[in-house]
This record gives structure tokens, C-alpha cells and sequence, in this order.
């Protein structure tokens, strides 16, 4: 095996070890009876299985999506999409022991919409591949996230993404909530590829966690609905650009990056922008695929290697790099830690994909601070 193979093997073996044990779980109804929950409050443990569901799908969505000319990666990927639909049926079926929380509390808006999202990044294998039984009972579940008001936040997204999945199943949807979450991130765009969350700026990865990925992603899907929609669209990618430009930066010669802002207990769930630009073919001319690659196995080998990431039995613990309980806010359960999945988006692209067969390349960081040429940066103005 190349070393080039051997790299995308051990992205392929990180995924199975993050998202394994919760789609097994779930898929066989034990979600609930076998997944520890790890929080500061108690509230969380009504809300935690799907975090856990939503947030694990949404970083392996494209893989589910794509058929591998691989013989035996395709083997896995058939098994992990008869084990998603499967999860999907338990997750949204009333009678289910693992029939998961869309209607009560406000965290269900975030992980309704974490699903959403992963269903418009593998349409057939999440959605067109179910049942019409399951279909009925996930739309259900998707609705009755309406029954909350967002925050004024990020938040405005979540509702956005719900009903943009809705608008792919071919049910109603609601044209407001995505023109109030589209406009509104308008007004808190600050510039250089950077939103506030709200209308203060926050120093922290909810530009990758959600801003960035969900704009470009609603977009696409609805951007044809509205002429003033459609006008956004070259806007919002140009800026998730020069966020992937600015992520790949923050990545240390140690695969380490600044502990900065709330939620690092996601994890490298922080590089989703750099990743999604990445599978979308999209990065801007002076950040090559090679060295996103090289720079986020860096990271993950870096976390998902520390002592104390997993439990016994596979779950992932509180941390940022090993088991941290400090890390996490009041809002941190064990299922919000799978959004760490987002950062392996790429491997929905092929394995002949540049990103996969390019030779090994250094990312800036590590050139900079071994005194090699590098690219001035520069802001990005519209």
C-alpha cells in the first residue's frame, strides 16, 4: 500500500472508530441503553442521542453519498449506509426505545438541523433510500422543530437548514426562515471571509462549526428560488475561500491550533469550512489539496491520539486534546462531541481526487517557520 493509501486508510479508521459505535448503537436500538453521557447539566442527557446521530452523519454524509471504486471501501461504505437507514428508522420511529428528542427544548433546533444538513450532503443515501414509512416519520421529526424560536444567532441557520431540507423532500417549506437566516448574515458579514455570530464578533470556530458550511450549502440548494438569492451565491463562496485560506493558516508545523472560543470540545469539528472548501473543489489557487490533507491528518492524528480520548468502550470523552471535562460548557454532552466528524468531509471525494493522490506537501505554517518561501496573505475585499 502507497503511503498515499495509507492515508486515506487512516482517515477511513478514525471515522469507523468516531461514528462506529453511535450508528451500531443506534441502528439496533441500544442508542440509549449502552451510550455513556458525559455533562454538567442534567438537561442535556434529554438531548445528547441526537447530537450524537445529527453531528455524526453531517462530517460522513458525502462518503455515505459516493460509490468507491475500491472493492473493499466500497463493501464499508455499503454497510455504514445500511447502517445510517437503519438508524434512521430508529431514531425517528415513535415506537422505538431510541426514538430521539426533535420536540421539546430548544437544543433539538441545532441537531434537527445537523441532520438536515447531512441529509442535503447524501440525498440517496439518506433520504430517497429509506422506506416511505421512515420518510414519513423523518419529516415529522424535521417539523416539529418549528414549534421554537431560534436565538438571534447563528441559530437563524439551524431553522434555514430544516427547511431547506424539507424543500429537497418535496415538502412545504418555509421561504421566510431562510430569507430572514440569509439576509440577516448579511448584515453581520465584518469582512476578510469573517461573520459575527450575531451582532457582536466572537472570537472562536463557529464560523466552521456552522456560519460558513451552512451558507454555502443553503445556497446551492435554493439560491435559484429568488433572483436576489442567486445574487448571493458567488459572494458566499468567495468568502468560505478566504476562510479555508485562513484555517489551513492556523494549523501549527504540530498539527496543534489556538484553543480559542467556546465549543473546542467539538474538536477538529473547528476545520469543517477548510473541509467542506476542500471537497467542493473549491480552495483558492494558493492552497493546494496536498497540504489540507497533510495539515488535517496532522490534526487528527495530534487529537484523536491523545490519552483519554475514547472510553473503554470507544465513546469519546470531554476534551479537546484527550479527556478535559473543564473544556466543556453547560451545553456539552458526550453527543455533542461527534461534530468532530465534519472534518472528513474529503473523503466524499474519490480516491483519484488530487486531494487523495497528490504527493505529501507542506502546509504554511510548517513552511513558514522552517524559513521556506511562502505566499504573502492578504485580505479579501469585495
Amino acid at each position: 500500500m502507497s503511503k498515499l493509501s495509507e492515508t486515506r486508510e487512516y482517515w477511513l479508521s478514525t471515522m469507523q472508530r468516531i461514528a462506529g459505535p453511535v450508528l451500531e448503537a443506534l441502528a439496533n436500538r441500544k442508542l440509549r441503553a449502552t451510550m455513556p453521557v458525559e455533562c454538567k447539566k442534567e438537561e442535556q442527557a434529554s438531548y445528547t442521542h441526537l447530537e450524537a446521530f445529527g453531528r455524526t452523519l453531517v462530517g460522513i454524509a458525502p462518503w455515505l453519498e459516493q460509490p468507491a471504486h475500491d472493492a473493499a471501501e466500497e463493501e464499508l461504505r455499503l454497510r455504514y449506509v445500511k447502517l445510517a437507514q437503519e438508524a434512521m428508522d430508529a431514531a425517528t420511529d415513535p415506537e422505538s426505545p431510541d426514538f430521539l428528542n426533535f420536540a421539546t427544548g430548544f437544543q433539538p433546533i441545532v441537531d434537527t438541523a445537523f441532520l438536515s444538513h447531512a441529509i442535503l450532503r447524501a440525498p440517496n443515501a439518506l433520504w430517497r433510500g429509506l422506506e416511505p414509512r421512515v420518510q414519513r416519520n423523518l419529516v415529522q421529526g424535521l417539523k416539529a422543530s418549528r414549534t421554537r424560536k431560534p436565538g438571534f444567532n447563528n441559530w437563524l441557520l439551524f431553522a434555514a437548514m430544516t427547511e431547506t431540507a424539507l424543500r429537497l423532500m418535496g415538502e412545504d417549506w418555509d421561504h421566510m426562515r431562510v430569507d430572514y437566516a440569509l439576509k440577516q448574515h448579511e448584515q453581520w458579514y465584518l469582512g476578510d471571509g469573517l461573520y459575527g455570530d450575531g451582532v457582536e464578533y466572537h472570537a472562536d470556530y463557529y464560523n466552521a462549526f456552522v456560519i460558513q458550511p451552512m451558507l454555502v450549502d443553503i445556497i446551492d440548494q435554493v439560491g435559484g428560488e429568488y433572483a436576489e438569492w442567486g445574487e448571493m451565491r458567488a459572494k458566499l463562496i468567495a468568502r468560505a475561500q478566504r476562510y479555508a485560506a485562513v484555517q489551513e493558516r492556523m494549523i501549527s508545523p504540530e498539527g496543534t491550533f489556538p484553543p480559542i472560543g467556546r465549543s473546542l470540545a467539538y474538536r477538529f469539528g473547528a476545520f469543517q469550512s477548510l473541509a467542506q472548501t476542500s471537497l467542493r473543489g473549491e480552495l483558492p489557487r494558493e492552497v493546494a489539496p496536498a497540504q489540507v490533507r497533510c495539515a488535517l491528518t496532522a490534526v487528527i492524528r495530534r487529537l484523536i491520539e491523545a490519552p483519554g480520548t475514547f472510553d473503554e468502550n470507544g465513546w469519546l470523552r470531554i476534551g479537546l486534546c484527550g479527556h478535559q471535562p473543564e473544556v466543556g460548557e453547560p451545553y456539552i454532552s458526550t453527543g455533542s462531541l461527534y461534530l468532530c466528524s465534519a472534518v472528513f468531509l474529503p473523503l466524499g471525494l474519490p480516491k483519484s481526487d488530487p486531494f487523495w493522490q497528490a504527493e505529501d506537501a507542506s502546509w504554511t505554517a510548517q513552511k513558514v517557520w522552517a524559513g521556506q518561501t511562502v505566499a504573502i496573505d492578504s485580505a479579501y475585499k469585495e
